[in-house]
């Protein structure tokens, strides 16, 4: 691998790490109100939330284009609060990996939390439990498998993710140029040898996450 490539794997590493953990910070409350809201608005915050799954990258990240210029007013925020324009920078990429494994994260999640009887959150309640403490005592310890395979595919998809972070990121070296934009150079020009050493490191990445996936899910469908 080239400097360039590993550059382009650390961005790419931090790119989905911070995705990640803002989605364990915002999605998991929105994952638990879908579980447990029976309010009408469920019915169209569910497929907004699942929309990136059938929706083409490019037509969210030409969205989120529009959105991110500086003759839009978030746009021109951003550039007021920061002096830097947001599209084709790394904030935007964030953003649009956050938005884009959106329903990674919440739909394992939303399922298992569907699953935790509400019997056991009553009886902490009466035992004088508050909601916060019923969450990290109770929910979370039978939820762990949710946790589990939500983190691994958001994060997973945020690494294979190209059309959005193309539209929105550009091909900017050491700022917005992931493995998915490099590898796409690299066969653009014809390099198949540092080509094949990437697809080869992406692929073997998501079969072993895919197989620790299907191991967690065996184990606890075993107890």
């Amino acid at each position: 691998m080239s400097a360039g490539d590993w550059t382009a794997l650390w961005v790419t590493a931090q790119l989905a790490t911070i995705t990640t953990v803002i989605l364990i910070i915002t999605a998991t409350p929105l994952a638990w109100w879908l579980a447990r809201t029976t309010h009408p608005i469920r019915t169209l915050v569910e497929p907004l939330v699942a929309l990136p799954i059938v929706l083409p990258p490019t037509v969210l990240g030409f969205y989120l284009l529009l959105a991110f210029s500086p003759s839009s007013p978030f746009g021109q925020l951003w550039l007021n609060i920061t002096d830097h324009t947001l599209a084709f920078s790394f904030p935007a990429l964030v953003i649009g990996s956050v938005i884009y494994s959106l329903p990674f994260y919440v739909q394992p999640l939303q399922v298992v939390f569907e699953n935790v009887e509400q019997s056991l959150l009553d009886a902490a309640a009466t035992l004088g439990s508050n909601n916060l403490d019923r969450f990290f005592a109770i929910i979370i310890p039978l939820s762990r498998r949710g946790f589990v395979v939500a983190i691994c595919l958001a994060f997973a998809h945020t690494v294979g993710e190209f059309g959005i972070v193309l539209m929105i990121g550009g091909n900017i070296p050491g700022e917005t140029r992931v493995l998915s934009i490099t590898l796409f150079d690299h066969v653009e020009s014809l390099q198949y040898g540092q080509a094949h050493i990437l697809a080869g490191g992406l692929l073997t990445f998501s079969f072993l996450l895919l197989t620790l996936v299907y191991g967690v899910n065996r184990k606890w469908q075993n107890r």
